[in-house]
């Protein structure tokens, strides 16, 4: 018989349903993490200072909320996150990539199984992005050479880097929260490789379905990135003195293109309009189009317009005008200088001599109607279509910036790639033998990459994602005012309500579900810290070791695999894949319920 718990005080309600709020914030798209996390900090600071709280004689300070500006977890994370950006300028990993290369080249069905482990096993100890970086253009570059679908190997390997970063303390930033938070509340730290058997056991059947299963799920696209690609991109067509559309009605125009252009909206000076059938066309007009690059240039060609960037220099060297230009794909790296700002800012045409003519950005619309191509702000996981020189192309290719998608597999080198290197190998190894803190050594190593030069200052600045930090001191702020409010205890109440008979075993995979499917929806760190406190709750309820119930909390939130919006290098294998949303959908589910399962088994036999 389901018993319910009494509802708990005011501000314990008043915090639950603000958790609830700020879920669906962080699962909304339009809206930046990072203004929804600092309006949340507001929001709750305000809020206690004008309601105040008392429990057991003492008043909650709205001060506490700003904590996690120094949590120990947020200073690791970042710091890491420096580190790994190391490795990324340098291209430490290089070596491997090309030993890689070697091995598909002679033996693909077994290199997948390698790469899969390979990928997982780095991901273990750096972040996933860098790894994903390093390998998509390996990947793109053999399956193109040998005819191998590409389709069947890239999103397994991205989802290894993900089943990866489970193993360790270090593996992501949301393991670092979940094992932080639990030690404040009183749970005993978990140190670099205590969860490591169960992830390990777990990911070792998930990598058996990624090589063998998974591939077999995802349909053979052909994927032909030297030339054309399949990718829509958003695109501003302008009409020149000289082009035949001057004059004529669009309706004729696009008659002209044999009906395949798709126009959006026409800008005409500071004037939008609607792309009526009899609106007339006049020089400088730009239409706003969308369409694979092998049209968007065969319109241009037709018109004879220019496919316009916003951000022109008409001299001898302007893109537009070199000889033997050509056009090329260019994903946008998280850390670059391109993430989260905008062309016009990052100087892009002047730095490279490369027009950015086109923009895609998986299932949205990239190009508000206000604004021009060098205006948008750019986010990880963008695709940017520029045309210039093959020369300038092959330059970019050996920066680490930038991820270009084509058959070539040319890799940056640099010298101080073993002094990376060796700097992440000292801050996990110092951390694994207990020596220092993971907080203190990761700042040590971070501030190692900056004064060894394998890292500057900016880069080392623009590595610090603003969402990931705000995000997590947003959830440590919301976890706090869920625990001292008293919510979590009604949280649990009502989770053990409902669970009430079960074996314990069902409580651990319910809760380790729970976390799964939020962590495809929302903020995998969110869902994390607002978990963790759940977690111990329900263990101390029946009884139990916290470790399983806290793990759960871990490995749920791990599970980013269901949709490309769950986690940052999803994106990016989906713009280099041209996968769709349902085949995420379709590779990622099975995937979940598999590590569901052996998860709940191994975590259950281990600790109950």
């Amino acid at each position: 018989m389901l018993n319910f718990p009494d509802l708990p005080n005011d501000h314990a309600i008043a915090a639950m349903a603000l958790t609830v709020f700020a879920l669906y914030l962080f699962s909304r798209d339009d809206l930046p993490l990072e203004v929804t996390s600092v309006g949340l900090l507001a929001l709750l600071a305000v809020g206690f200072t004008l309601f105040p709280f008392e429990a057991d004689g003492r008043t909650l300070r709205p001060s506490r909320f700003f904590e996690g500006f120094g949590h120990e977890a947020l200073i690791a994370v970042c710091s890491l996150m420096v580190v790994g950006q190391g490795l990324v300028k340098t291209a430490a990993l290089e070596p491997l990539g090309r030993i890689l290369s070697k091995g598909w080249g002679q033996l693909p069905f077994l290199s997948l199984v390698v790469t899969l482990l390979l990928a997982g096993a780095l991901s273990a100890f750096v972040n996933n992005t860098p790894i994903v970086v390093l390998l998509l253009p390996i990947l793109v570059g053999v399956c193109l050479r040998t005819g191998a679908p590409a389709a069947g190997v890239l999103m397994p390997m991205g989802f290894a880097t993900v089943i990866g970063g489970m193993t360790t303390t270090i593996g992501t930033s949301t393991n670092l929260l979940v094992v932080s938070v639990a030690h404040d509340l009183g749970m005993r730290r978990l140190d670099m490789f205590d969860f490591a058997v169960p992830a390990v056991a777990a990911g070792l059947i998930g990598v058996v379905y990624l090589w063998l299963i998974a591939p077999r799920l995802l349909p053979h696209r052909e994927l032909d990135l030297s030339d054309a690609s399949p990718r829509i991109f958003e695109a501003r067509l302008e009409i020149g003195e000289s082009s035949p559309a001057v004059g004529q009605r669009l309706a004729d125009v696009i008659a002209m293109t044999h009906g395949e252009m798709k126009v959006v909206r026409i800008r005409r000076g500071e004037t939008f309009l609607y792309p009526l059938p009899d609106v007339r066309l006049r020089a400088g007009d730009r239409l706003r189009i969308s369409d694979t690059p092998a049209r968007l240039k065969r319109f241009e060609a037709t018109l004879k317009g220019t496919l316009y960037s916003g951000d022109r220099i008409f001299d001898a060297d302007n893109p537009f005008n070199a000889e033997g230009q050509t056009l090329a794909e260019i994903a946008v790296v998280q850390g670059s200088a391109l993430d989260r700002a905008n062309l016009r800012y990052a100087q892009f045409l002047s730095r490279y001599q490369l027009a950015v003519v086109a923009l895609h950005r998986a299932g949205k619309d990239i190009l508000p109607p206000t604004e021009e191509i060098h205006d948008v702000a750019l986010a990880p996981g963008d695709v940017l279509l520029v045309q210039g020189s093959q020369g300038h192309i092959s330059e970019l290719k050996q920066s680490p910036d930038f991820l270009v998608l084509d058959a070539t597999m040319e890799l940056p080198h640099t010298s101080r790639a073993p002094v990376a290197l060796g700097i992440l190998i000292g801050v996990v190894a110092i951390a694994a033998l207990g020596i220092m803190p993971i907080a203190v050594s990761a700042v040590a190593g971070a501030t190692l990459m900056i004064f060894t030069r394998c890292l500057d200052l900016s880069s080392a600045l623009r590595a610090v994602t603003p969402s990931v930090f705000f995000v997590i001191v947003s959830s440590l702020a919301l976890g706090r005012a869920l625990t001292d409010t008293g919510a979590t205890q009604y949280i649990t109440d009502v989770f053990l309500a409902l669970t009430y008979g079960a074996p314990s075993i069902v409580a651990l995979s319910g809760l380790m579900a729970l976390l799964a499917v939020l962590t495809n929806i929302v903020s995998n760190n969110a869902a994390a810290v607002i978990g963790t406190p759940i977690a111990l709750g329900i263990a101390t309820k029946l009884g139990l070791p916290p470790e399983p119930f806290v793990l759960a909390v871990l490995f749920g939130a791990n599970m980013s695999f269901c949709t490309p919006m769950a986690y940052q290098t999803n994106l990016l294998v989906m713009a280099a894949g041209n996968y769709r949303f349902g085949e995420f959908v379709k590779v990622g589910v099975p995937l979940t319920l598999i590590m569901l399962a052996a998860l709940t088994y191994l975590l259950d036999t281990i600790y109950l």
